[in-house]
């Protein structure tokens, strides 16, 4: 017997909401899930009339629905923002190029400004390169940094002010729980904050518009939308630390799918004992971005790249950072530590 939605009682329900529950025609759900989002933004004071918002594209599910979610609640509640897309190219052959495709696509469907920096235009490597020279044990490390500074170029060239991003509630919570394993509570302590202040000059504010909405109840709304996303994953992700933390969240929301949103209230009500050390936030001494030591993390990477020392970013190597400021030579004994990161 078909069930009516619980929320009109006239259409027939289409779908039950991972989230709550309720079984909700097409309608309501699109209702539901764009009220959800924009009380998140509210609530949060995500935005200010006037500004320049930057919507990071990497054409996958989470960036399309943000896209087009942001576009539609900045007409129906008059937000007043100018919206652009940005989208990184880290220089992956038969993925990234694949994905940009649709970012281009989606750049015309919402009619919104598009800007792509690459790695190689940045940086001068492509993550092929990258991983041929350091293997895939490691690679997600590089990306991931580059990736971030290179979003933070990017909208300085676009002069934005603000960056918005697709992380959603798993996202959020598979960090929570990443950073209790490895122990790390100073990113434990800020990977719950929905928005961050200005970290200094070269970085300019994020936000995460997505942070409470459940990753299938996104896949449902794309689905359901006929959105235009590209949906194949990283060929270089197999092996990352995150994919064992998203495995073992899908069990528990199998179990008890209020387990992700309780995770996240869980980091955010975190608090450090007082006394507790916690790196002190500088600049590198090299190119100026945020570090809390003398150079960052980019640019220890990018060293350990150019001089053939893959290793040198992996792990704590910070009494390395004097030596390579100052340009002097490694040891033989340092160097060999440094060369292979499968070793």
């Amino acid at each position: 017997m078909p069930v009516s939605c619980s929320s009109c009682g006239e259409k027939r329900a289409m779908l039950k909401r991972p989230k709550t529950g309720h079984s909700l025609c097409k309608d309501c759900f699109f209702m539901a899930f764009e009220e959800e989002v924009h009380q998140t933004i509210v609530n949060a004071s995500l935005f200010k009339s006037g500004e320049t918002v930057a919507i990071a594209a990497s054409g996958g599910k989470d960036s399309t629905v943000l896209a087009h979610v942001m576009k539609v609640l900045n007409e129906r509640y008059n937000y007043g923002l100018e919206l652009m897309l940005i989208s990184v190219d880290e220089g992956i052959t038969g993925y990234r190029d694949d994905s940009l495709e649709t970012v281009k696509r989606n750049q015309q469907q919402y009619e919104l400004p598009l800007k792509i920096v690459s790695y190689e235009e940045l940086y001068g490597w492509t993550m092929d390169a990258i991983v041929k020279q350091v293997g895939r044990k490691n690679n997600c490390t590089f990306c991931g940094v580059f990736r971030r500074q290179a979003l933070d170029r990017g909208a300085l060239m676009l002069k934005v002010d603000k960056i918005c991003t697709g992380h959603n509630a798993d996202d959020v919570a598979e960090t929570v729980l990443m950073n209790v394993l490895r122990g790390d509570i100073a990113r434990l302590r800020r990977c719950t904050t929905i928005s961050t202040a200005s970290e200094g000059e070269g970085v300019v504010p994020r936000c995460k518009p997505l942070k409470y909405a459940y990753e299938k109840e996104i896949v449902l709304y794309a689905y359901f939308k006929k959105l235009d996303y590209f949906s194949t994953e990283c060929i270089y992700s197999p092996n990352a630390y995150r994919g064992y933390a998203r495995t073992f969240l899908k069990d528990l929301e199998s179990i008890r799918p209020s387990s992700i949103v309780d995770i996240i209230h869980s980091g955010e009500n975190l608090s450090v004992r007082e006394g507790v050390k916690m790196p002190v936030q500088g600049t590198c001494s090299r190119c100026g971005y945020i570090s809390s030591q003398a150079l960052c993390k980019s640019c220890v990477l990018l060293e350990g790249l150019n001089r053939g020392l893959p290793k040198l970013g992996i792990g704590k190597h910070h009494r390395l950072h004097g030596k390579i400021l100052s340009q002097q030579p490694l040891t033989e004994k340092e160097e060999r530590k440094l060369k292979s990161v499968e070793s």
